[in-house]
């Protein structure tokens, strides 16, 4: 059975208003536009020239609105060939040509992204996986961080992101909406 295509929208930038669209699988969950609005202003001070890397890109909602509104490049990850496929499909579409794409099952083959590093990281798995803490532990020795580098994470509400977040990680944004917690930290 083939996999149902969903679109999205990008809310601001270049590519304000132009629709993606994204391969809808278990666990693909696009970050709601409220969600995303707030993350953008909370990154709008840093996102222009900023290196990202979009861990578990999904439907690449966060690298392409981070790309239109700014970024310098975005390098995107997922462990599925088909969400890959279609990640590229919209990079032409939106004539992106800074933009890498990596497929890769995140935490245990992340060194599969070549070295450098990342202003900013979007961490966003599927929900209730127990993915963060593991991810965040291979992100901290993994060389990829950039001086003060932010990174977003989006998980279910009741996840303790402050317990499992590494100590030399500050939160320094919370967000809950509905049933999603929002935190953007920076390491120090």
């Amino acid at each position: 059975m083939p996999s149902k295509i969903s679109t999205l929208r990008i809310i601001a930038g270049k590519w304000r208003s132009r629709k993606i669209s994204f391969v809808q699988l278990k666990g693909v969950r696009p970050t709601k536009n409220v969600c995303r609005e707030t993350l953008f202003n909370w990154l709008a001070p840093v996102t222009a020239c900023a290196n990202c890397l979009d861990l578990f890109a999904g439907s690449g909602a966060l690298g392409f609105e981070a790309l239109s509104r700014g970024a310098k490049h975005v390098v995107m990850v997922d462990a599925s060939m088909q969400i890959i496929h279609k990640l590229k499909e919209n990079a032409e579409l939106l004539q992106a040509s800074n933009i890498d794409f990596y497929c890769a099952q995140i935490p245990q083959r992340i060194n599969k992204i070549p070295k450098q590093h990342f202003d900013i990281i979007f961490l966003d798995p599927p929900f209730h996986c127990g993915l963060i803490k593991s991810t965040c532990e291979k992100l901290l020795n993994s060389g990829y961080l950039a001086k003060d580098c932010l990174i977003y994470i989006e998980a279910e509400k009741e996840l303790a992101v402050e317990n499992i977040r590494p100590a030399s990680w500050k939160i320094l944004r919370k967000k809950i909406s509905g049933l999603v917690g929002s935190y953007l930290l920076q390491t120090v």
